[in-house]
């Protein structure tokens, strides 16, 4: 036969093969493919199907493809939704591969028709071979119960071999790797040594597999039973996604293995470990235990994040961060010094900042951890009055968790963060205890090294934790905590300081929240001063802050709306970015009147007169 030649259009399929006689849809989604089968179809010409051989991330050169594909008829091209194209097709012939064309816009081929294969058996071999084959289908369908009896059928009834063997390799579940060996077999007899090696193997494949079930369904007794139930469970897990008892009981070991802690911690999570590997039937009990393993793991026991106390960098923060508060920084620049000259810990005592609102208490605890470079957590016991909030809850309730003092830990990652304890006046007390009773062993250094944690239930040492608690009134901190605490007093702004954090800190920061350039508003001195006697009235500068953002606002309304460059506010036009003046100066009277004293008082905004008026009444002079 003389060979037939001819050049067209090629799809390329990734792990699917196909045999001469199929008709047959397939998915593709590479551009190229798509358009040849469309060309082809649309010109009512050949598709050549040829299989990927090696995985390619661009298009495929001719050592990337089988040398052996089939001619096509294309039937229909279907746009998928997903971006896929579905394409119909009947093959025709087997044909191969001579050499590729890389062309646009689609891959073209020169193939080569390949002749049917030869028969170069006998009359009574092809008998016995075909015999053998059917015998072969038969138990194969035995051991498979997904071949369906109108398959098995049907294959049987064929009495061509070269069609049943060929019918075979379409209608069973053969791997593509074995039906492109058996495209490419050139006579009968490859074909049916291709074909027999393969019902052979799965034949064993699967009766092994079979006798395998059989033998562990004859010997399951109480114990395999709770395996066996494991086992399906496992499997059942997998195929809904959710996690395996085991595997997740060995990956808590792993990390045990890696955790630096002391051996009294591993024993306790091991144990907690060897408790969830036996809940696999138990569900619920298995979450309860898995979030206690892991917030053991989480817990920083022995990591410690390494100090640089640098008291010259310190002062440095302190001073950019913070007006004034001299006091203030001097206590904490002492307190660093003995931390300093103590790298093994030592007695430190707890810091505590009592001051009016706004006056910096809690940014000062954040400036401190950035100069010494520690982990920053801010616990808030404003309102808290549960004692369970401090240290815990026991594991036996229903949703318990860790208190804020081990979730604090949890989230610095480090045994030695800074803490800051902020408005710890603000706790209260009721039917539930008494958080501020909780926090004694918190506070006390001779305590905290052994904290323990209603819910961790393992001791928890605290005694590298830098705390600094923060509160506005000395008189509602309990007499035994405070017992626990240095106190710090930070006293109200006065005016001048007021004054400097303004232009230092307050202006810039609220024109660049507002998106306005330094160059696009100027507030003069006087206009600040102003804003600080006649527009505020308090012991920090929140409100201050917020007149200013009121100034900012304004004037990038005036920018956007007017276009203009910059604005300029001053006392003149003060009124007009923040109204009419609210508080006024009361002067002290120039000349005495009668039946009236000035008195002097204090505030925690500072000094204040008083005007006492005295008024006469008639009587005996008794007390009324």
């Amino acid at each position: 036969m003389e060979d037939k030649r001819e050049i067209v259009g090629t799809a390329v399929l990734n792990n699917t093969t196909l045999l001469p006689g199929m008709l047959v849809h397939f998915d593709i989604s590479d551009n190229k493919s798509v358009k040849a089968a469309e060309n082809a179809m649309m010109k009512n010409v050949d598709l050549f199907i040829v299989t990927l051989k090696n995985q390619v991330d661009d298009t495929p050169e001719f050592d990337d493809l089988y040398k052996v594909g089939v001619l096509a008829k294309v039937k229909q091209v279907i746009k998928m939704p997903n971006k896929m194209t579905r394409v119909l097709v009947e093959v025709k012939l087997r044909a191969e591969l001579l050499e590729i064309i890389l062309d646009d816009p689609f891959i073209r081929a020169e193939v080569c028709e390949l002749a049917d294969v030869s028969n170069n058996v006998d009359s009574v071999v092809l008998e016995a071979m075909k015999r053998l084959i059917k015998e072969l289908i038969a138990d194969y369908a035995k051991v498979n119960e997904k071949i369906t009896q109108e398959t098995v059928k049907s294959l049987v009834d064929t009495n061509d071999l070269s069609q049943l063997l060929l019918q075979t390799a379409i209608n069973l579940p053969i791997n593509y790797a074995v039906k492109q060996e058996f495209l490419e077999a050139e006579d009968i007899s490859t074909q049916y040594e291709v074909i027999n090696k393969t019902l052979s193997n799965e034949i064993q494949v699967i009766t092994i597999k079979n006798q395998f079930q059989e033998r562990v369904k004859k010997q399951i007794d109480d114990n395999q039973r709770e395996y066996v139930l494991r086992e399906q469970m496992k499997l059942i897990r997998e195929e809904l996604g959710e996690t395996d008892v085991v595997s997740d009981a060995d990956a808590f070991a792993e990390e045990v293995s890696k955790l630096k802690a002391s051996d009294e911690v591993k024993e306790r999570i091991n144990k907690e470990i060897n408790r969830f590997r036996t809940q696999s039937n138990n569900p619920s009990e298995a979450s309860v235990i898995r979030s206690y393993i892991e917030t053991l793991l989480e817990l920083p026991w022995d990591k410690t994040s390494k100090d640089s106390i640098d008291l010259t960098n310190t002062k440095k923060v302190l001073d950019s961060n913070h007006y004034g508060l001299e006091k203030v920084k001097e206590r904490i620049m002492e307190y660093l010094a003995v931390r300093a000259l103590q790298p093994e810990g030592g007695y430190s005592p707890i810091l505590c900042l009592i001051g009016p609102p706004g006056t910096g208490k809690t940014s000062i605890a954040k400036s401190v951890a950035e100069a010494l470079d520690k982990e920053y957590v801010r616990i808030s016991l404003g309102g808290v009055r549960d004692e369970a909030e401090i240290r815990g809850h026991r594991k036996t309730y229903v949703g318990a968790m860790p208190g804020r003092i081990a979730n604090g830990l949890r989230q610095a990652g480090f045994k030695n963060p800074l803490m800051l304890l902020d408005e710890i006046d603000k706790l209260g007390g009721d039917y539930k205890g008494d958080p501020s009773a909780a926090l004694l062993e918190v506070l006390d250094p001779e305590q905290n090294s052994k904290f323990r944690d209603h819910y961790i239930e393992i001791p928890i040492d605290l005694s590298a934790v830098l705390f600094i608690a923060t509160a506005n009134d000395v008189r509602t901190i309990p007499r035994p905590l405070l017992d626990r605490m240095e106190i710090i007093d930070v006293n109200s702004y006065t005016a001048n300081e007021k004054d400097h954090i303004a232009k230092e800190h307050l202006i810039e920061k609220q024109k660049k929240i507002n998106g306005i350039k330094s160059e696009q508003l100027f507030i003069d001195d006087d206009a600040i001063k102003k804003i600080i006697v006649h527009y505020t009235r308090e012991s920090g500068v929140r409100t201050l802050e917020r007149k200013i953002a009121q100034i900012c606002r304004k004037a990038a309304r005036e920018i956007v709306e007017n276009h203009k460059e910059s604005v300029e506010v001053t006392t003149d036009n003060l009124t007009k970015y923040l109204g009419n003046e609210i508080y006024d100066i009361d002067p002290a009277n120039l000349t005495d009147e009668i039946g009236i004293v000035r008195g002097l008082a204090w505030t925690s905004v500072g000094g204040e007169t008083l005007q006492i008026e005295v008024n006469v009444m008639p009587g005996k002079g008794n007390i009324m």
